[in-house]
């Protein structure tokens, strides 16, 4: 997926490497945020909603295209290969081997 220039938020722990695709009004796309960095992983973001139309547009099209579904907020994506649709703490902490 070619994005744009991604935000970063540090964390002791660097791998697996994540993005985070989100809405900056989004209060699931928040607690997600907020989960990463409490268990300290280091993440990128993108708030979708704060790019031109025209790119948002691209992105999602991309998205589907190398995913097969349709983006949803949030959504990690892990080692760019796996994805995590919506912020559900339990399907997050299996996924990431945290409690």
């Amino acid at each position: 997926m070619n994005l744009p220039k991604l935000e970063h938020v540090e964390g002791k722990i660097t791998a697996p490497q994540l993005l985070v695709l989100t809405l900056s009004t989004c209060g699931f796309c928040k607690r997600a945020m907020l989960f990463l960095e409490n268990h300290g992983f280091a993440y990128d973001f993108l708030h979708l909603d704060l790019i031109p139309l025209e790119e948002k547009s691209r992105i999602k099209e991309e998205f589907k295209s190398e995913f097969g579904v349709n983006l949803a907020f949030p959504t990690l994506v892990i080692d760019g290969k796996e994805i995590l649709i919506g912020y559900i703490e339990a399907k997050w902490q299996e996924k990431l081997g945290v409690k």
